[in-house]
């Protein structure tokens, strides 16, 4: 079973105006996981598709999507696809990819049909693409790591980069995870923007009834949503994204726009949050 929802571009004057149920409604992305199903939310910033798909015995294909316009949903895009469930295969392009639990698979564009077998719980995302660049695997192992923050401030975490230009080439999708020890929850902070790339999170591996306060908006104008284990959230060009956690946790990071520098960022000073 396969579901879509469309998530149109909010503005940020339109975005200040809104109640907690109505920024829910626009950024909150939630009940992604369902047995059995394929559920996506395409989303209006750049294009990009977010979604989870939780096969049964007999697995979920997914082809076509009718909000992307053509026959098979990999037509015209790349994918990234990290498993958060058991290990599993993933079929595409009529090879078989073993994907353990923290691992990364991406899919280049005219892969065709993807096949989700159990016992794995897949996290999707998906941006347009305009050229072909290998399908590859991405283990933790192989995947590149940089240690920020400290324990004192309560964001000590490894990032975890895996569709990445400092670990293999794609268009423009750029993904991977951070993940706290020793009780920090503090993500991205201090905040940045990103004017020329949106991004999606997902938070997961958090305990009941644990939850993390997501803060976006303008620096100046900021808001918050509560986010529980594997909801996620799309942040506009235009807002922070940011937040903490009342427990552990680690969220899964994901970009599409005009280019793949994970660095090409405006950092936003303490004192200019509001």
């Amino acid at each position: 079973m396969l579901t879509v929802t469309i998530r149109h571009a909010i503005d940020p004057t339109s975005a200040k105006a809104m109640d907690t149920e109505t920024l829910r409604a626009n950024f909150q992305v939630a009940d992604m996981f369902a047995a059995g199903e394929i559920r996506l939310t395409y989303s209006h910033y750049d294009r990009m598709i977010v979604g989870g798909a939780v096969p049964a015995v007999d697995g979920l294909i997914l082809d076509e999507v009718k909000e992307c316009g053509t026959a098979s949903i990999l037509d015209r895009r790349e994918m990234g696809v990290l498993n958060i469930g058991d290990p599993a295969t993933v079929t595409a392009d009529g090879t078989d990819h073993n994907v353990g639990r923290g691992d990364m698979l991406y899919l280049q564009m005219g892969s065709g049909p993807v096949a989700f077998q159990a016992p794995g719980r897949y996290y999707i995302v998906s941006a347009p693409a305009h050229a072909q660049h290998p399908t590859r695997l991405i283990t933790i192992e192989e995947a590149g790591s940089v240690k920020m923050g400290a324990a004192e401030t309560a964001n000590d975490r490894t990032i975890y980069q895996f569709i990445h230009p400092d670990v293999m080439e794609s268009c423009q999708l750029v993904m991977g995870y951070t993940m706290f020890h020793g009780g920090s929850v503090w993500n991205t902070m201090p905040a940045h923007l990103h004017d020329r790339r949106m991004e999606a999170y997902l938070y997961f591996d958090l305990d009941e009834p644990n939850r993390v306060f997501h803060f976006m908006g303008r620096p100046e104008e900021t808001r918050h949503i509560v986010m529980k284990n594997e909801e996620g959230v799309l942040s506009p060009p235009w807002s922070i994204h940011c937040g903490a956690g009342t427990g552990s946790y680690t969220f899964c990071w994901a970009m599409a726009g005009d280019n793949v520098d994970y660095k090409d960022v405006e950092m936003v000073a303490m004192e200019d949050l509001r």
